[in-house]
């Protein structure tokens, strides 16, 4: 998955990655010609004394060692770029696709895990490429050219880079096989954590209302506990590599010091010579602990690129069609036929055979017990999800045929739960008409029953609004949400269960304004309470999936045991208090 994603999002910067190459290359050679260099001003200029082959060859050095550094600083920027564009490329991918998953895969994926995949574990594949980029790509260079320019300064010495290099590379081989599964546990504890944390910051009134600050504490502290605990012990493992690197680089230049002092002695090897060996030695199993210090990265990395691929490989199960419809025949008309619908795995369908007709101009309210179904019919029209048997069909188009621009254009929804963007009241009404003019804000909000509250606040559309309105009330944040719909001026209104944080009052004025405003406009109300539909002009009663009944609210009341049920609770409590 890595290596996919890797082809995928860097292929566009292969100028770039071409550039590291190139100036790694430069660079590495450089370092490698130095020891040799050093080497010669030892056996030629210090022993013989030539103070002047001293002079030129150490200006040739730092010749060579300017170039090495312009290099150097070349190919870390040219790798950053890349680095850079790469993550950002990555997150706008995963944005892009979460943005077209329907609620069906936003629900089996969940909000904290989609964004610990688009934030932290994006930032640990970039890391790697970054890492790669100004270390990887010189790493086996040093290294191969180390054992071969070491090899030129004595063979006999070799024994100790055949011994050393494969220790190395096993110690550290099986402290990072002990990682890998401490990184994949890590990625899901940081999701825990994200899930908690969100929870609490979204449910703080809540919390506070139930007194409960000590058990959400509690709940924190054991996910950031277990993170915490996964992140150390794989802190622990990690802290072995360095020490064993040392072990290792230490243990061999002792042993090339003393085994080339034996040569020295007995004139086979010059001083210069075991010096630049001595160094050859160093960076070969420097470039080896670069190697590991990717290597540590490698399997986080590849963890979190097999999250990302989740993501990115998951179609939505809401497709666009091949070929769109884009000419709607029966604008405003919304008609179920013979609607199926069943969550996936789920035993039972949550919809049975359900039809029905909403004409322009009228008032289609839907009503029954929680958990009926009805919410589920408002998804099918704005197709959050795809009936999985019969049809929805919205301007005699169904809806998995028309053009997807087409269908938004023809709704306005306000969720059960109505959320506000953050920004002003302006800016949050035109998010379905960025053109629309002050004037017919203000016309929204004065149908909304919204323009006393919105007038009295600093700035009026111009005051701040929260992310999610937490700044405003339930009532306020509900009657926004309905101006919000207003303002797009669309053929067909949902409105799902949208006036139960108003009174009474509030609710009848709302419908009053509305029926007289929107009048030749398709209005489909799902309600709890039966005073907010008494005057829909077709009423429908789901019970466990099915429409069982539907007409006006006084046919009903002579036809729909179930409806007059409802109406008579309701009427019960009313007059009770």
């Amino acid at each position: 998955m890595l290596m996919r994603l890797l082809r995928q999002y860097l292929r566009p910067y292969g100028a770039l990655l071409l550039g590291v190459v190139v100036f790694q290359l430069a660079q590495s050679i450089a370092s490698l010609y130095l020891p040799t260099l050093n080497a010669e001003i030892i056996d030629e200029g210090v022993v013989k004394g030539d103070t002047g082959f001293i002079l030129s060859t150490g200006m040739v050095m730092l010749g060579i060692t300017l170039l090495q550094v312009a290099c150097a600083i070349t190919a870390v920027y040219f790798g950053a770029k890349a680095a850079m564009a790469f993550g950002r490329d990555v997150r706008q991918g995963v944005f892009r696709r979460v943005g077209e998953f329907s609620e069906q895969e936003v629900t089996r994926f969940g909000a904290p895990s989609l964004i610990t995949r688009s934030t932290n574990d994006v930032q640990q594949v970039q890391m790697l490429v970054l890492m790669s980029c100004t270390i990887l790509v010189s790493a086996p260079i040093l290294a191969i050219g180390g054992v071969i320019m070491a090899l030129r300064q004595d063979l006999e010495l070799s024994w100790i880079l055949v011994v050393a290099v494969p220790v190395l590379l096993i110690a550290v081989g099986l402290i990072i096989s002990r990682m890998v599964p401490l990184f994949q546990s890590m990625q899901r504890r940081i999701d825990g954590v994200n899930r908690v944390l969100r929870e609490q910051l979204t449910g703080i009134r809540v919390i506070r209302a139930f007194v409960r600050e000590g058990v959400e504490s509690d709940r924190f502290a054991e996910a950031n506990a277990s993170l915490t605990d996964t992140a150390l012990r794989a802190g622990r493992l990690f802290a072995l590599v360095f020490p064993v690197v040392l072990l290792v680089l230490n243990v061999s230049s002792v042993a090339v010091l003393w085994f080339g002092a034996f040569r020295i002695q007995d004139g086979s090897m010059q001083i210069g010579s075991l010096t630049a060996f001595l160094t050859y030695l160093i960076q070969i199993l420097m470039a080896v602990m670069m190697s590991t210090m990717i290597a540590v990265m490698l399997p986080r990395a590849a963890v979190s690129a097999g999250r990302i691929h989740e993501v990115l490989a998951t179609t939505s199960s809401v497709a666009d069609p091949d070929e769109p419809v884009s000419a709607i025949t029966l604008p405003g008309t919304v008609e179920f036929r013979n609607v199926d619908f069943a969550y996936p795995g789920a035993e039972e369908p949550v919809l049975h055979d359900v039809s029905f007709v909403a004409e322009p101009g009228e008032i289609t309210a839907i009503i029954g017990a929680t958990g009926s179904g009805k919410t589920t019919i408002v998804n099918l029209i704005a197709r959050l999800f795809d009936a999985t048997g019969g049809s929805v069909r919205i301007g005699g188009v169904d809806v998995r045929e028309l053009d997807p621009d087409v269908l938004n254009a023809q709704l306005a929804l306000v969720p059960q739960k109505p959320y506000l963007f953050a920004g002003t009241v302006g800016s949050t009404l035109r998010y379905g008409d960025p053109d629309a003019t002050d004037g017919e804000l203000w016309d929204v909000l004065e149908i909304a029953q919204a323009r006393d509250f919105v007038a009295s606040m600093p700035g009026q559309l111009d005051a701040q609004i929260a992310q999610g309105g937490t700044n405003v009330s339930g009532g306020q944040r509900q009657r926004l949400s309905i101006a919000r719909a207003l303002a797009k001026h669309p053929p067909i209104y949902l409105f799902d269960d949208s006036f139960s944080a108003l009174d009474t009052a509030t609710d009848a004025r709302l419908r009053a304004a509305l029926s007289r405003s929107v009048s030749d406009a398709t209005m489909i109300v799902v309600a709890q309470r039966v005073a907010t539909i008494v005057g829909a002009d077709k009423i429908l009663v789901v019970e466990g999936g099915r429409i069982t009944a539907q007409g006006t609210h006084e046919e009903l009341l002579a036809s729909s045991e179930a409806y007059a049920e409802i109406v008579e609770s309701q009427l019960s409590v009313e007059e009770a208090a």
